[in-house]
């Protein structure tokens, strides 16, 4: 039996405050600092630190917050793959 997703309601107002909360984390010294290093969270890969993305690990349409314990750089890849999914289930699609 699958489990059923974790769903929290999250207005249209929380959605665009928590964008522009990550917006504004983004242009800061800790996220500038995080993204140094060029390595992807999810896969370990290496890549140029102005390639890497924002991801929220627990997505803000899923109730996350824009704060710095759960965001974390991303490739591309690994973040268009994640989407909405929490981590959990994200490694459970691609452990198959």
């Amino acid at each position: 039996m699958e489990p059923t997703p974790f769903i929290v309601p999250v207005s249209e107002e929380e959605i665009r405050r928590e964008r522009q909360k990550a917006k504004e984390l983004r242009s800061s010294q800790w996220w500038k600092r995080r993204c140094s290093t060029g390595q992807c969270y999810y896969c370990g890969n290496k890549v140029a630190p102005r390639s890497l993305t924002m991801d929220h690990i627990v997505p803000i349409i899923r109730g996350g917050k824009s704060t710095k314990g759960n965001v974390v750089p991303a490739c591309k890849e690994c973040n268009t793959k994640k989407k909405h999914s929490l981590l959990m289930e994200w490694e459970r699609s691609i452990k198959g």
